[in-house]
């Protein structure tokens, strides 16, 4: 048995930084959360997908996402991997996603073409977009009804 090196702990301390952060947590999974966001959000579209943008009904929960990718992008194979790509580019910007909002993508068939930097990029600019909305959102409340104060 050999005791623990140094370069053992220091390898353990750059694991705990380097964590991999999941979107598990953040996942919208319901039928009736989408319908949510469907009927009360705001739709914009990209110019590799639409999203929606709705705020949620209690923010306790913290930020969501949720992808929907229809048939008629392709075969499974091909939604699947457009899924993958999408969660792996909302999962490196995690900390961007709009506070107290839900936020659903639905991609378009030119997104299993387009370069993951391109994609990546487009989900920035989407998540900027969304964060700018959800605080126009916000300040219109506090507008409405200056006794409700900001939501925490």
């Amino acid at each position: 048995m050999s005791t623990p090196s140094n370069c053992d702990a220091q390898h353990a301390q750059l694991n705990a930084v380097v964590r991999r952060q999941s979107l598990t947590g953040y996942r919208l999974r319901l039928h009736g959360d989408f319908q949510r966001v469907y009927a009360a959000g705001s739709k914009r579209r990209s110019n590799l997908m639409s999203w929606f943008l709705a705020p949620q009904m209690s923010p306790v929960q913290g930020p969501r996402v949720g992808l929907t990718v229809g048939k008629a992008i392709g075969k499974a194979f091909e939604r699947n991997r457009i899924k993958r790509r999408l969660r792996e580019a909302l999962r490196r910007h995690i900390d961007l996603l709009p506070q107290g909002c839900d936020l659903i993508l639905h991609p378009y068939q030119s997104v299993l073409s387009v370069e993951f930097a391109k994609l990546e990029a487009e989900i920035l600019r989407i998540l900027r977009q969304a964060n700018a909305e959800a605080a126009r959102a916000a300040i219109a409340a506090v507008a409405r009804d200056p006794n409700a104060g900001p939501a925490s």
